[in-house]
Order: structure tokens, then sequence, then C-alpha cells
């Protein structure tokens, strides 16, 4: 059991912890322990992960999954937690077949069947992003649901065919149309949307980023996408799922 003053602080500094109602919150709590008996963190760079630290991640990381179970992130054990952005080695080859390697600045990083990655700032900072929408360990742990089906594609494990196809037509067109807003701003300079323009690189980052505003904010995701609202309740919520 995660000691009371432990938990108290965790929800004080994250506050959407608590968005949902106290029976809610008791069962996040006991999911927190049950996590923390099986994943192990490791800290990068001499980074101590502290109790308090690994009950933040853990709590953020539950949310996803709360009625889902646990057992959708039984694929991976160890979870990296860096002081902050690490930097990845890329490889990409071009059309002329030349090879490009490069280093990428990331704040966190899902691996297929492997370990989630973490940037303990942006962790740390999770309470104050909330208004803008951003969690980078929902994210990630999104990531680790899309992938329970292969790879990453917007598109997680769903209950039935007519269910996935609604989910597919509805998220592309949503999709597409947040693209269409990123392209407005960056080149006409219309206002920006509100979530990050990382979203419109990708079916499977538009399902992430969209997941952490549903969980963070989820009075401005109603407003902004008000197509997805049905769509990330009955997944998030289905405890029947796959």
């Amino acid at each position: 059991m995660i000691p009371d003053a432990l938990w108290l602080s965790t929800l004080q500094a994250y506050p959407f912890l608590t968005a949902d109602s106290a029976s809610h919150t008791e069962r996040l709590r006991a999911m927190v322990g049950e996590f923390l008996a099986d994943k192990e963190f490791n800290g990068a760079h001499g980074l101590q992960i502290s109790d308090a630290m690994a009950v933040a991640i853990a709590a953020q990381a539950c949310l996803p999954v709360l009625h889902l179970g646990l057992h959708w992130y039984d694929d991976f054990k160890g979870i990296v937690v860096h002081p902050g952005a690490m930097l990845a080695r890329r490889e990409v080859i071009d059309d002329a077949g030349v090879v490009h390697r490069y280093k990428e600045a990331l704040t966190g990083e899902a691996m297929p069947h492997g370990p989630v990655t973490l940037s303990w700032a942006d962790v740390a900072a999770s309470g104050e992003s909330a208004q803008a929408g951003y969690n980078v360990v929902i994210h990630e742990f999104v990531h680790k649901l899309d992938m329970r089906n292969g790879p990453a594609d917007g598109c997680p494990p769903l209950p039935s065919r007519v269910v996935w196809e609604n989910w597919r037509v509805t998220l592309q067109a949503s999709y597409v149309r947040f693209q269409d807003k990123v392209t407005m701003a960056e080149r006409f300079g219309a206002e920006p949307p509100w979530l990050d323009a990382y979203a419109a690189s990708a079916p499977a980052e538009f399902f992430a980023v969209t997941s952490e505003a549903y969980f963070v904010n989820r009075d401005r995701f109603a407003q902004e996408f008000p197509e997805l609202m049905p769509l990330f309740a009955q997944f998030f919520n289905a405890s029947t799922a796959p």
C-alpha cells in the first residue's frame, strides 16, 4: 500500500489524477501499487529514482489502463528515467540510397516489447503542462497500447470489426483536420492548434498526443475534439476490451 502522505502529495502535484470520482482515485491507487510491484525502474546518468518519482510515473501510466487492466502492459518490465531530454541516434536512407545519421532529442520513447524511456524533467512538470494538454508519460504508455497489435498506427486492439472501422474512420478524419490546421498556421500565419504540431506527423502520434489531452485536460479536449470524445471514452473505459 502506498503511504497516505506520499499518495496525497502525488495527487497535489498532479491534480488531473483526481479529475474523476473518489472511487476512481482509490482504484488508481490500488493499481499503482500493482504496477510498482511489476515494473523495474532504472535511472540514467546517475539519476536516483525516489519513491515519489516512481509513484508519480506509475500513477500517470495507469490512467490509460485503469479500466482496461494492467495486462495491457505485460510485454515489458523496464522503465528508464533520464534527468532530462535524451539524444537518440537515428539513421535514415534517402531515395538516392544515401545513409544519413543524426541525433534526435527525445523526452520519451516506447520500444516494441521493450522498455519505456522518460525525461524526468518533463514528468515533474506534468502538473503545469496539463493546461497545454501535454503529458509525456501518458504519451509513451499509449504508444504501448497501440503496439499491442503490431507497429504503432493509431489503432489499438479493439473488440470488433465494427468498432475498429468506426475508430479508423473517425480518427483519420480528425487527424486530417488537425494536419490542415497545422499547415494553415505554419504556411499562412493562422492561429496554431492547441496541441503540439507533432501530432500531425503520423496517426500514431496523433493518437498519443490527443490521448494526453484527454486524460489531463478533459474539458479543453472536448471543445477541441468533440468527435473523439465518444471514441476515447468507449475505448479507455471498456474493461472488456481485448
